[in-house]
């Protein structure tokens, strides 16, 4: 997330309801990505809106130095929960981060450049990421594409379920109702979030959420990366580096610190 707001509800079940991510391949994608587009490895690298510090474990347990920065302390509370020995958790927005020197590489994964919301955050983020990427460091992530907005997201609705760890072996149920509301004119799409949590006696705890993305443009993305000192160097579809189509949900963008 950008800023210290959102994700509140939905922490403790965030990693449940995205079970489905599968962070080995996407961790072996990155390598990839700097097996290709540098000329040595990374030691230390950013994971920028690391969340609950999935993707940081991933890359750490592959022997890389991980800074995870994160808005929400609520998920960065998650990911302190888990083994991090060696792993720097930063509760700072992704507009204002500061680190104490500059990282080979940097990652942000899981759609988290489509929260900022203006262009203007985008590229106080972008411009952010290049102070602090050595020359020639690498940039690594992932928006949702304009198909996904007009056609996945739309105003669409989703219910989202699955088994939620109560402690002492015992699991309870999670429910998340997904409403969304897409403006094709400011191409920002407003999630409404309602999440059911069964406690101990039967009964459930509900919690309301309200998250915002926006649509941005291969176009505007790379006049952002351009304009705050990187090269756009490639997009794709897959981990596979398949050119992207007009009906790809995803597109994974690598970029290079121009210093």
């Amino acid at each position: 997330m950008s800023g210290c707001e959102g994700y509140e509800a939905i922490a403790r079940a965030y990693d449940k309801l995205n079970a489905d991510i599968d962070y080995c391949e996407w961790a072996t994608f990155i390598e990839k990505c700097f097996d290709r587009f540098l000329s040595k490895s990374p030691e230390l690298v950013l994971d920028l809106a690391c969340g609950t510090g999935r993707m940081t474990r991933e890359l750490a347990s592959r022997g890389y130095d991980m800074i995870g920065v994160d808005g929400s302390a609520d998920m960065l509370s998650r990911a302190m929960e888990e083994e991090s020995e060696g792993i720097l958790y930063l509760c700072q927005d992704m507009r204002e981060f500061e680190l104490y020197g500059t990282v080979g590489a940097a990652v942000c994964c899981l759609d988290s450049v489509n929260y900022l919301l203006e262009r203007d955050d985008l590229e106080k983020a972008f411009s952010l990421v290049h102070n602090y990427l050595d020359p020639d460091g690498l940039f690594v992530f992932d928006v949702n594409s304009p198909h996904k907005f007009e056609n996945v997201y739309a105003d669409n609705a989703y219910v989202l379920e699955d088994e939620l760890d109560m402690g002492d072996g015992e699991t309870g149920l999670i429910y998340c109702g997904w409403q969304n509301e897409y403006d094709r004119e400011s191409r920002i799409c407003d999630f409404y979030l309602t999440l059911f949590e069964e406690l101990e006696d039967g009964s459930y705890a509900r919690s309301d959420e309200h998250q915002r993305e926006r649509c941005y443009t291969k176009e505007e993305l790379e006049a952002a990366l351009e304009k705050t000192g990187m090269e756009l160097v490639g997009v794709y579809s897959d981990f596979e580096f398949n050119t992207p189509t007009d009906t790809d949900d995803r597109w994974y963008i690598v970029a290079r610190a121009k210093k």
